[in-house]
């Protein structure tokens, strides 16, 4: 039984299928659970020329803050206990870095993750920070695809086994 879940956020509808399905599933299982966002430096964003990276990165941190407040509600009008954590991606640590390390620093025994389905040009330009966790997570990862519905949450009434 899962005791520790972690739950990548970013803020889109995708992350919030995720976060309702690990909220749903830490309710039912009695396990704590911690939301992480992850504010995203991307390299390619700072070489425009006349552009002030600081804007994005703020605004994302804003977002990060926002999600904060609505997440721990969320949170506690559930009766779930735990936390929101926020990082910060760099030229050595990514998106997916972060997560894996989060979880790893949490304790958790699972994670919880948001993808949203792309495929082929999308994919390989945009990439996708859900494979490359599950590629190099040594947890289990539980993926809600970005078409899940409220209904297609997670059941935790079921035995959930690694």
């Amino acid at each position: 039984m899962y005791t520790r879940i972690l739950v990548a956020v970013d803020g889109s509808n995708t992350s919030r299928r995720a976060f309702d399905g690990a909220l749903s599933l830490a309710s039912k299982l009695g396990a704590t659970l911690r939301a992480f966002y992850a504010v995203e430096n991307t390299p390619m964003y700072f070489d425009a020329p006349g552009y002030d990276p600081s804007v994005l990165r703020n605004r994302l941190v804003e977002q990060g803050k926002e999600l904060t407040a609505e997440l721990s509600a969320a949170m506690r009008g559930s009766g779930v206990s735990g936390d929101i954590a926020v990082g910060e991606a760099s030229s050595f640590d990514d998106v997916p870095t972060l997560v894996l390390r989060a979880a790893a620093e949490f304790g958790a025994d699972l994670i919880v993750m948001g993808t949203h389905g792309r495929r082929g040009m999308q994919r390989l330009i945009l990439g996708s920070v859900a494979e490359r966790c599950v590629r190099q997570s040594t947890l289990p990862v539980l993926l809600i695809p970005s078409a899940a519905s409220g209904a297609d949450a997670p059941d935790a009434s079921v035995d959930a086994k690694p």
